[in-house]
């Protein structure tokens, strides 16, 4: 299972929100690709970048802390936040992204999705926020009547290389992940799927790899920023 460290993005800088709410950011470090170059140097495989600003402006906001992490770090990067175009999908590949992550456009215009995993294979994720088992979109601001399994179900067929499933009532609160749901959306598709929210120690990571079904990886942010989490200890962990 990988550990994908989180770099949230928001006015240029690498922030935790709780829950989501932009007005309770926590500013971690104002040099984004600083940041990602500590966790690589740690060891991590993957980094996990949202841009917070753009999920909520519908397009990138925060692209200049992005590229300067993709040119700073030799491991792969997934993003997500205001990405709702073939465009700007085609843009971020071609700047070195490994993985865009599709969340307010798999619910508003799936056949995006579809498009762009057949344009780029491997190379699309798709993002299932979730509150209370119902999809939340542009930046989470916005809930719909859509439930996660059926929206991930709908794209079985899509070609998408991975579901990021958040809790978004888990997410940043260090209160732990939704083991049951995660699991039992693995269970339910055969798209690998990634959990996010709420992964706030070493036994939240032991829980999710041994929850009775193979997950791809977890994403962890706060806890790695507060100490709680031990980047090179949960790599060695889940390395053994």
């Amino acid at each position: 299972m990988i550990l994908y460290p989180a770099i949230d993005l928001k006015d240029g800088q690498a922030v935790r929100l709780v829950r989501g709410e932009m007005d309770q950011a926590t500013v971690f470090n104002d040099d984004p690709a600083s940041q990602a170059m500590a966790f690589v140097e740690a060891g991590c495989e993957w980094l996990h970048l949202v841009d917070l600003n753009g999920a909520f402006a519908g397009e990138p906001v925060n692209a200049a802390p992005v590229e300067a992490i993709l040119k700073a770090c030799n491991v792969p990067a997934q993003l997500g936040g205001g990405i709702r175009d073939m465009a700007t999908i085609a843009t971020w590949i071609e700047k070195g992204l490994a993985r865009v992550i599709l969340g307010t456009v798999a619910v508003e215009n799936p056949d995006l999705v579809r498009e762009a995993a057949r344009e780029f294979p491997g190379k699309v994720a798709v993002g299932i926020d979730a509150r209370n088992g119902f999809v939340a979109t542009k930046g989470w601001a916005e809930e719909t009547n859509v439930q996660v399994t059926d929206l991930a179900k709908s794209f079985e067929d899509a070609g998408v290389s991975a579901i990021i499933y958040t809790d978004i009532n888990r997410d940043g609160a260090m209160q732990g992940p939704n083991i049951e749901a995660t699991a039992d959306l693995a269970r339910a598709v055969s798209i690998p799927v990634i959990a996010s929210g709420g992964v706030s120690s070493l036994a939240d990571l032991i829980a999710l790899r041994d929850c009775g079904v193979d997950l791809n990886g977890a994403i962890s942010g706060r806890a790695l920023y507060d100490g709680a989490l031990d980047l090179k200890e949960a790599l060695a962990t889940l390395a053994s």
